[in-house]
């Protein structure tokens, strides 16, 4: 190959972001491949894709949550308001101007990763170039230089390396390096195996066929929602709104019900102390859940004595949020099998104290099922099996603590949530992957897949499987264990943001070094920067400034000129530290060169902590990182933290 080849395999969100990112921070001549199987989900993902999101459907969270970029967190409410092109948008939508507290229509999130890839791909350096390629990905081996992946497709433009035999659509790609985007695989829901194709049952409520169903409901239809998930919302909310006036049953295990975030909120992270109770030797399930409780109560009146000026409704969040760094410290005291029936039990619970939803989707749902009589009722247990009646009805048969009950519906939509275990997962590339060893099912969790502290796919021996990175779902059991980031938030936009920053930048520091001499193993040049102090005084530090604003910046004549400040700092630098180098390999650059090349890395790898630094808000982090006003960022920034 003429230049360096990047994989992406999806083209959902974490996809796009990944392909965003390795656009923007790639100096030298690359090209990124972003490979998707459903030309409709490009740039969407199940979750935001036009067709399976009716205008009613808007973000969990708050429009001003929804950057793509951590470093510019009202990027996405700009777009929204100077950007995007509202021809075809409903008048209620039309005319609105979005705010930071507000809700958006998830919908429109299409369109703007869409342009936002527009623009990397326009501003990226010569020779650095995106191919939108589609295809399903069923197979791959590593090779020594890189990775070949089976792909089977309509068309990928000419890609493949070899001819194959057309009428069966597979060819072979060759990649320096792949990144895996896959998304949210599909649960098979155990108590519905007699009605997956009966028309009455909605597998998928984000799929278009799904909305329509919804959609031509008779209003005085009787509905059962299996879950209570907040995408159940999605469902309830969109039949309440067009009218509906039948039956809605919120069929729940837990009975777990999400809060409304109060008008005005705004995201912050507090520093609560560590729960120490739960850092005791873990003795059982009822002993453990009784400390964590505790601990628990005693955060939340914490916050409400010290901290008056948190709502009420959001005490449980901040608690969420500030006990992240102490988990793994926690998880690590529990027996993997505990530790599973753990997740699985509370699963629900943990999501709804560590996010709410907008007023927007809450008050039309708490407002039909406050009064008695009210069309939208809570039922408590599991369903255990789904039957069709002559009628063409279905019927839910649900265990609850009292009794066993049957609830006859015209229509089921089921919320049974995604698939977690990926030894469970149909799709061919999966199979294939965990056949061969090159992925391995989160051994702690079972939930998601083995990786590194860089999200590279480790094979059963702990090793890296090859040059094959993760971002987003694959990666949630490792975030839990990692760094105490539970349920949704192991693989949300949060995380996406901040994984996208990180793979990207590995992978197009080790491409360049490879570029520039025989692989070299990198474990031996890791440096901390707390062993850098000798180097931060000869200018490492305004080194590592200059690259958090380059790696931020979207204009190419704006990095060009912070990338060439970079590399004057680190030539200031001179020969501090003497990084160590391997000695007695051939043909390697200068020494002088390759320290530099070297220091490069480690000056990258500050500025990817620095930008990823989840202990704070992005906007204190734009303060603290001196973006504010910078040219090619944000307009300005926001005073508040």
């Amino acid at each position: 190959m003429s230049k360096s080849r990047v994989l992406i395999v999806g083209a959902g969100l974490a996809g796009t972001a990944t392909a965003i990112r390795l656009l923007r921070f790639a100096r030298r001549p690359l090209e990124v491949v972003l490979l998707e199987k459903r030309p409709d989900y490009r740039s969407a993902g199940v979750a935001y894709h036009r067709e399976g999101n009716p205008w009613d459907h808007v973000f969990n969270i708050q429009a001003g949550r929804m950057s793509l970029f951590r470093e510019d967190v009202l990027d996405f409410v700009r777009w929204a308001n100077s950007e995007a092109d509202r021809r075809g948008w409903p008048a209620r939508w039309a005319e609105h101007e979005f705010v930071e507290q507000g809700p958006a229509p998830r919908r429109i999130f299409q369109d703007y990763l869409t342009e936002r890839l527009a623009e990397a791909r326009r501003e990226a350096c010569p020779g650095v170039v995106l191919v939108e390629a589609d295809g399903e990905a069923v197979d791959m081996n590593v090779r020594s230089a890189g990775v070949d992946v089976t792909v089977r497709r309509p068309s990928v433009g000419g890609l493949g390396a070899g001819p194959g035999p057309e009428p069966a659509l597979l060819s072979v790609l060759s990649a320096d390096h792949v990144v895996l985007a896959t998304g949210l695989e599909l649960r098979e829901p155990p108590f519905a195996a007699e009605v997956l194709t009966h028309p009455s049952f909605v597998r998928n409520p984000f799929s278009e066929a799904g909305v329509r169903k919804l959609e031509t409901l008779p209003s005085e239809a009787t509905v059962a929602i299996v879950g209570s998930v907040l995408s159940a919302y999605d469902s309830a909310g969109l039949l309440l709104r067009q009218g509906h006036t039948g039956r809605i049953h919120l069929i729940s295990r837990t009975g777990t019900v999400f809060r409304t975030y109060p008008a005005g909120h705004e995201h912050r992270v507090l520093r609560l102390p560590c729960p120490s109770a739960l850092l005791e030797p873990y003795r059982n399930r009822e002993e453990f859940v009784a400390r964590v409780w505790s601990e628990w109560e005693a955060a939340c009146s914490t916050v409400a004595r010290e901290h008056p000026g948190v709502h009420p409704s959001v005490i449980a969040e901040r608690v969420a949020k500030a006990w992240e760094p102490y988990l793994p410290e926690v998880v690590e005291r529990i027996p993997s099998a505990e530790l599973r029936g753990l997740l699985d039990e509370f699963s629900t619970a943990i999501a709804a104290f560590r996010v709410g939803a907008v007023e927007y989707t809450m008050a039309v749902i708490e407002r039909a099922m406050r009064p008695a009589d009210g069309p939208v009722k809570l039922v408590v247990g599991a369903v255990e099996r789904v039957t069709p009646v002559a009628s063409g009805r279905l019927v839910v048969s649900v265990a609850t603590a009292e009794r066993r009950r049957s609830i006859e519906a015209d229509l089921v939509v089921s919320h049974f949530g995604r698939e977690w275990d990926y030894s469970r997962v149909g799709r061919p590339l999966w199979r294939n992957l965990l056949r061969k060893g090159i992925a391995v099912p989160h051994e702690r969790t079972g939930r998601g897949l083995e990786v590194d502290a860089q999200g590279t796919l480790l094979g059963p021996d702990g090793e890296p499987a090859g040059p094959i990175s993760a971002v987003g779902v694959p990666r949630e059991g490792d975030e839990l264990v990692r760094n105490g980031r539970t349920g949704a938030f192991a693989f949300n936009l949060a995380a996406i943001k901040n994984q996208s920053i990180a793979v990207a930048a590995r992978v197009v520091a080790e491409l360049e070094l490879l570029e520039d001499g025989p692989a070299q193993d990198m474990d031996q040049f890791r440096c901390d920067v707390g062993e850098l102090g000798e180097a931060a005084r000869g200018g490492f530090e305004e080194a590592v400034l200059l690259e958090v604003r380059r790696l931020a910046t979207r204009t190419r004549r704006e990095r060009e000129l912070l990338d060439s400040r970079v590399d004057a700092c680190i030539r200031a630098i001179g020969g501090r530290p003497a990084l160590p180098g391997p000695p007695g390999l051939p043909g390697l650059p200068k020494e002088a060169f390759r320290r530099e090349r070297l220091m490069r890395v480690v000056v990258n790898r500050a500025a990817v902590g620095r930008l990823t630094d989840v202990s704070v808000t992005p906007l204190q982090l734009r303060r603290q990182l001196g973006l504010a006003n910078e040219p090619g960022t944000a307009d300005a920034e926001d005073p508040r933290d």
